[in-house]
Parts: C-alpha cells; sequence; structure tokens
C-alpha cells in the first residue's frame, strides 16, 4: 500500500472511530434508561450476568498485562491475538452489562461512610474513563493494523494504563456492590 492509500485508508478508519465513540456511549446511556420489565415486556431479570461480566472485566485485564509481556518479549502475533480478544471481551462485557440493565431493577450501593465515597470515586472514575477509552483502543488498534507501529507504540502507552484501569476498577465496583444486590 503505497502512502496515499495508507493516508485514506487511515482517514476512512478514522471517520468509523469518530462515530462508534460516539454512538457507544449514547446507546449505552439511551439503553441503560430502558427497563423492559417496567414497560410491559414479560422478560427473567438476568441478575446472573453481573458476576459474569466482572469475570470478563479481570480476563480482559489478565489479557492486557499478557499482551504487553507478549510484545516485550518481541511476540508480536501473541501480541495481537490477546488485544484482540481483550476487545472482544470488551465488547460481550458491554452487551451483558447492557442486557443486565434493561432486565433487572438498578441496584444502590448500601455502603456508609468512606467506603461510600471510595465506592463512587471508583465508579465515577470508571464510567468516565470507559467512554474515554473507546477511541484511545480504536485508535490504537487501526494504528496496529495499518503497520504504523511507531505510532501504535506511542499511543498504546496512553491506552494500555486507561483501559487496564477501567478493567480493573470493574471488578472493584462488582465486589463492592455485590452484597446489595437482591435476588
Amino acid at each position: 500500500m503505497n502512502s496515499a492509500e495508507s493516508l485514506a485508508e487511515e482517514k476512512k478508519y478514522k471517520k468509523i472511530i469518530t462515530v462508534l465513540s460516539i454512538i457507544i456511549p449514547l446507546a449505552v446511556a439511551a439503553l441503560f434508561g430502558v427497563n423492559l420489565r417496567q414497560l410491559g415486556f414479560d422478560v427473567e431479570p438476568l441478575t446472573f450476568l453481573p458476576p459474569i461480566y466482572a469475570t470478563i472485566n479481570g480476563v480482559t485485564a489478565v489479557l492486557l498485562v499478557a499482551a504487553v509481556v507478549a510484545i516485550k518479549k518481541g511476540n508480536r502475533k501473541l501480541h495481537e491475538q490477546l488485544n484482540s480478544f481483550a476487545i472482544a471481551c470488551s465488547l460481550a462485557f458491554l452487551l451483558m452489562y447492557i442486557a443486565y440493565h434493561m432486565t433487572s431493577d438498578s441496584t444502590s450501593f448500601g455502603g456508609e461512610g468512606v467506603v461510600k465515597y471510595v465506592y463512587y470515586f471508583i465508579l465515577v472514575t470508571h464510567i468516565v474513563l470507559s467512554v474515554i477509552v473507546i477511541p484511545f483502543v480504536l485508535i490504537t488498534y487501526m494504528k496496529a493494523k495499518l503497520g504504523k507501529f511507531v505510532d501504535h507504540k506511542k499511543i498504546a502507552k496512553k491506552t494500555f494504563p486507561l483501559w487496564l484501569y477501567v478493567a480493573v476498577t470493574g471488578v472493584i465496583v462488582y465486589l463492592m456492590i455485590s452484597p446489595y444486590y437482591v435476588s
């Protein structure tokens, strides 16, 4: 691929990334407020999903660390596979998270005192960074797919800690709120 084709390809991907980076958070926010049971649909609450999607967040964190180890050892193919799997896990998390909130009542955090403030700090930073990380992940992935490894490495240094924080805090949020889930 020549330079002009490469730039055209990157421009196309950037448009897709921009659209996805806007649509995904808006769709999640919109669907988060839709409870099918409250709208009269006869659906079972998917209360079994939170521990599954929390586990997926944990798996994502492990995959991200393993991907960094793989690339530091020079194993580009394994690095790519692990990151692709981490993206798939993040997508699976997102779909399960939406399904849970569309079929189940929200759970309120029951902790008090300092732990309540710690919980809400972690939750808010998790949510904000989960939106911010979307274009970072997609751009990082695109740079690698286009063979722009210098640019890929540069943005990956920002993407990795953000994505890892989101994955780890997803598990922490679940562990902190899980005692307050109602069966």
